[in-house]
């Protein structure tokens, strides 16, 4: 993982658009997952230890240790009938390639998305940072192919190039590739970590809710994420809904965390963090993988295996009730209203706006927070002679408190024209 520690407890809590009726499946399923063997997650990590071990002690990008790792996971999953493709990431260093797996089947509109980084650092073999996530995610897809159940939203797996030096190969697939039919990211980074704590990246959004509920089922009450970065960065930047699971980095555990989920207060939750010592058999706490894993198992079961199809709504988006006409020389409002978010705004929300108008040219663009602050969205020049307004903007929300009534406000300084916002959406 690539990480720096943050001062403030706000973790990566930032969602990017998605509509009321294509959120997270309900968590009511009518198959339910498996539980995952975790030898065989262990057998996965072994296998790595060996590859690092026979080519110069790591599987860095750039290595032979990181090309005979996704040779490992390329095989494995074409035996068990994924449709895999090996991406060349251009701007990787050595120019390593992601791997990517698609299980046939399922709505490719609503595509859920998972994914690891496969490379470590340079230092040591990155058994925990990150072969643990790789091994985990390699698991669960494998079981996902033995058992071959019926999938409602098509199932996406990535094993990432390069995430050491900058989410180089995640960025590289959402800048060549594209997020188009993504639904959801879901990302593993680090999930046996040796004095184990238990996060959710977004832990309140729609898509960290079957992690939060298995660990919650299993005495391992989960917290927000505290540490960053990982490869949802480039997800979340490009408008999709992400969350992701860690045990933790080189932050430290407090007194109340190691009351709550075991281990040594004072200490870092990976001891081993980005040193030769990240290696087996020393540094995986096994109770953590499996939970880990299984958690994630409960995640692509719940969210894409035989759901009953009625997803609720992320409390932290909301979407405007009906159109509103715009008259010349005039501002009009359009409400929408976000309840039960119970959190900040977001550095990076993002405001989708689809508005009508035969010279977006004349259109000034504002989101109006509940309690008056206006923020700019856009601001057309005058000589843009294009019809409508159709695009999803960021803006900087993290002063405002997320529930309440908000606005988009509409101003038409031109005259002559014809339009209505459609609708929008802002989520936090």
């Amino acid at each position: 993982m690539s990480r720096r520690p943050l001062l403030a407890v706000t973790g990566a809590v930032a969602l990017a658009a998605s509509l009321l009726t294509a959120g997270a499946a309900s968590a009511a399923t009518t198959t339910a997952a498996p539980d995952i063997d975790v030898a065989a997650v262990q057998a996965h990590l072994t296998r790595f230890q060996s590859i690092a071990d026979a080519n110069g002690g790591n599987r860095a990008a750039g290595t032979t240790g990181y090309d005979r790792s996704a040779d490992y996971v390329a095989a494995e999953l074409t035996a068990a009938g994924f449709d895999v493709t090996r991406q060349t990431c251009t701007g990787c260093y050595g120019q390593d390639q992601n791997i990517i797996a698609d299980w046939p089947g399922g709505d490719t509109s609503q595509t859920i998305m998972l994914g690891a980084h496969l490379d470590g650092v340079r230092s040591g073999p990155g058994i925990n940072d990150n072969a643990s996530g790789s091994a985990a995610l390699l698991e669960v897809a494998l079981t996902l192919a033995a058992q071959d159940p019926t999938v409602t939203r098509h199932l996406r797996f990535a094993w990432w190039a390069d995430e050491e030096s900058g989410l180089r190969g995640s960025n590289h697939y959402v800048r060549t590739t594209g997020v188009s039919g993504i639904e959801a990211y879901l990302n593993l980074d680090m999930v046996g970590s040796s004095n184990a704590g238990y996060f959710v990246d977004n832990i309140n959004g729609a898509y960290s809710a079957p992690f939060r509920e298995y660990l919650t089922s299993v005495g391992a009450a989960p917290e927000e994420m505290t540490e960053c970065c990982s490869d949802d960065g480039p997800f979340r930047n490009a408008g999709v809904p992400t969350s992701f699971l860690s045990t933790g980095a080189s932050a430290r555990k407090t007194t109340a965390q190691a009351a709550k989920w075991g281990g040594t207060a004072g200490r870092s939750f990976d001891p081993c963090y980005h040193s030769s010592c990240d290696s087996l058999p020393g540094n995986i706490n096994v109770t953590a993988l499996d939970r880990m894993t299984d958690a994630t198992a409960h995640a692509v079961w719940t969210l894409a295996v035989d759901d009953d199809g009625t997803p609720p709504a992320d409390p932290c988006t909301a979407v405007s009730a009906g159109p509103v006409n715009i008259v010349d020389h005039t501002t009009v409002y359009s409400p929408a209203t976000v309840s039960a978010c119970g959190r900040s705004g977001s550095a990076t929300a993002s405001v989708t706006v689809d508005i009508t108008h035969t010279w977006r040219g004349d259109l000034v663009i504002r989101l109006l927070a509940p309690d008056g602050t206006a923020y700019p969205v856009a601001d057309f020049n005058d000589y843009d002679s294009a019809d409508d307004v159709h695009a999803t903007y960021r803006v900087n929300l993290s002063g405002e408190t997320a529930d309440g009534s908000w606005r988009l406000s509409v101003q038409d300084h031109g005259p002559g024209d014809t339009g209505r916002i459609d609708s929008w959406r802002l989520t936090l």
